[in-house]
């Protein structure tokens, strides 16, 4: 019995040593040969990787392909590239890769119960973007203009641009631009839904509606509003009607924000009623309010109200009558609307606003409350009145019948100038925009012909103006802007743009309001030109000479009251003669360093931008530049 025992011990020993023997053999991985990868047709995004798998036991492979990074030996935990079937000879493309990079790659195997294989590295680098590359692969923002299919207050989150007037931009610490503004839209959209909506966006095409950031009037209002009646003796306004209209924000330090909002008292001052012809009762209509809110965060879109700022001031004392609806002799001196911010190169701060009336007019603030840095004293006693600030542009100084508002005060420390952006005429068609410049936060400002703005006159340059390019409606009504940059010198113009009125198939279409943002460039003297396009990101790769010759849509944007200024043909020669058109006969250059084509010695401004007119919209070159008080728009069409 014994021996019996052996033998089957030895039989059983014999069989677990056949069946380990088995599986061992199954798992065996095998003795692995991963060439190198090569690569061929390195662009500046891809490249295309090749190798080969010798000696290694296929029947164990659970995955194969490349891995790449940026730093050296690069593993199954960075990127990588699968390379699916059986086959040994392992190609692949690497796509979205970065232009100019230096990328680290190794062929991989991983394997069943054993660790993954590596090739030995290889390293390529990718090419520089080519202006070619660049705009082949340019997609143009294709958000429709006529937005009124989606301009009701359930479709906000497709607005983008849409239902914008009297824009505000500014660039906070998380990256995002945010854009506040006035509560008109189309077909009356905010109404009920909180004023001074908000959207934001990183890219200035693309933009995210926030909603509103004040839900109601704040209760300082009303009350600051009959704490003055009862000191001039008149009864309280119940419920007074009240407009929300054109705030500025700003960054004001790291982590501090701050928006300065107009509110309009539309109730007159005798009788408290209502401020229509109907209700006329011989007196103005009752002041204008600024106040100011703060947030650390404006991506919450929290603003914590800080009250009171400034009112309207009289230098009228308690005659507030007006004699008729036709009498333009406003009682306000200044008009507390439409406030703009700055802070000076020497750190002070300064409220600038205004409209109308008499001006535009500038205080100085506590940098620390965003409120006046000195006693205001009654806004109807004049001898307070110059505490409520000082002029710093008037259109005429004999009368306050001004036709300009609007003012946005921005310091530019390339050029050493205080820039004061004013609207000129009526909103709906007329609206037109202007620029002056001080050296001095409280003027004088100058006009581009050198008349004294802060004493009287006409601004001029013309910055934007209704007008129309071929194949389109246009725009009109195109003012009340913000200025703002980017951080890195680059500068923006942001407005609202009118369609026209009685466009065919689109109702009511003079109240289609679309926020417009437009890329700044600056004259060898200084001045700001706004590109004739909207911004739409177009790559800013360099402009060939030969890529002028062409045929090109100029518009002689010099001002005519309510006009909409057309484009008409101009002609470009490879002989560097204009063959048609405005200055045919006179020579053309290019100054590739500055990016300026000069017409008969005009200097104009040109880069690359969306041309929206085209269907589909894509990629052209456009410009902008000033002959004395004249300005001139202008776009390649082939």
């Amino acid at each position: 019995m014994t021996h019996l025992k052996w033998i089957g011990f030895l039989l059983c020993y014999s069989l677990l040593l056949l069946a380990c023997s088995t599986n061992d053999e199954t798992s065996e991985t095998g003795s692995w040969n991963i060439a190198a990868p090569s690569y061929i047709h390195i662009t500046y995004h891809s490249v295309l990787l090749s190798t080969n798998l010798t000696d290694g036991n296929m029947a164990v492979v659970t995955k194969k392909g490349f891995c790449y990074s940026l730093t050296t030996n690069p593993t199954i935990t960075d990127a990588t590239v699968e390379v699916l079937g059986t086959n040994r000879a392992l190609t692949c493309e690497l796509a979205q890769l970065t232009p100019n990079t230096t990328y680290y790659v190794r062929a991989f195997v991983t394997l069943l119960n054993a660790d993954p294989v590596y090739s030995p590295e290889s390293s390529f680098t990718t090419s520089i973007e080519s202006a070619e590359d660049l705009l082949a692969n340019y997609e143009a923002p294709i958000y429709a203009d006529n937005y009124t299919s989606i301009a009701s207050w359930s479709q906000r989150s497709q607005w983008n641009l849409a239902n914008v007037h009297d824009p505000t931009v500014m660039k906070a610490d998380d990256g995002y631009y945010y854009m506040y503004q006035t509560d008109a839209s189309y077909g009356n959209a905010h109404e009920g839904h909180g004023h001074f909506h908000g959207r934001r966006s990183k890219d200035l095409i693309n933009w995210e509606y926030l909603g509103s950031t004040m839900e109601t009037a704040p209760s300082w209002v009303k009350e600051k509003l009959n704490q003055m009646r009862n000191e001039l003796g008149l009864a309280p306004i119940e419920f007074p009607i009240y407009g929300y209209w054109a705030p500025v924000v700003r960054k004001v330090a790291p982590g501090k924000y701050r928006m300065y909002y107009s509110i309009v008292i539309n109730n007159l001052i005798n009788t408290g009623k209502e401020g229509n012809d109907a209700n006329f009762d011989g007196s103005w209509g009752e002041r204008a309010f600024i106040g100011m809110m703060e947030t650390s965060e404006p991506s919450s879109n929290k603003w914590e109200d800080k009250g009171y700022v400034i009112c309207s001031a009289s230098d009228k004392g308690v005659n507030w009558s007006r004699s008729s609806l036709n009498d333009w002799s406003a009682y306000f001196k200044w008009n507390a609307i439409d406030p703009s911010y700055v802070i000076s190169e020497n750190g002070t701060h300064w409220l600038v606003y205004g409209s109308w009336h008499s001006g535009i007019a500038a205080i100085q603030l506590n940098p620390e409350t965003g409120k006046p840095l000195n006693n205001l004293g009654k806004p109807w006693e004049t001898t307070h009145l110059a505490n409520y600030g000082q002029l710093i542009a008037t259109r005429n100084i004999q009368s306050r019948w001004q036709a300009s508002e609007g003012p946005e005060i921005i310091y530019n420390p390339q050029t050493g100038y205080y820039y004061l952006f004013m609207a000129y005429d009526e909103l709906s068609v007329a609206y037109n925009t202007r620029v002056c410049r001080s050296r001095n936060v409280t003027g004088p400002y100058v006009s581009i012909d050198g008349k004294d703005i802060t004493a009287g006159g006409d601004i001029y340059p013309v910055v934007t103006h209704p007008y129309k390019f071929n194949n389109s409606n246009g725009w009109v009504g195109l003012s009340h802007c913000a200025v703002f940059d980017d951080g890195s010198g680059n500068w923006f113009y942001s407005s609202q743009g009118r369609l026209p009125r009685d466009i065919p198939g689109i109702n009511a279409s003079n109240a289609v309001m679309m926020g417009h943002v437009r890329s700044i460039r600056w004259t060898t003297s200084g001045w700001p030109v706004v590109m004739p396009e909207r911004y739409g990101a177009v790559p800013n790769a360099l402009i060939n000479e030969n890529e002028l010759i062409g045929t090109w849509e100029n518009i002689d944007l010099s001002y005519r009251f309510g006009q909409q200024k057309t484009a008409t043909t101009l002609v470009l020669g490879s002989d560097h003669k204009v063959t048609s058109g405005l200055w045919i006969g006179k020579t053309w250059s290019y100054d590739a360093k500055n990016q300026l084509l000069i017409i008969n010695g005009i200097e104009l401004c040109i880069q690359r931008e969306v041309d929206w007119e085209s269907s589909p919209r894509t990629h052209t070159i456009v410009y902008a530049g000033y002959n004395g008080t004249a300005t001139y728009w202008g776009k390649k069409t082939k």
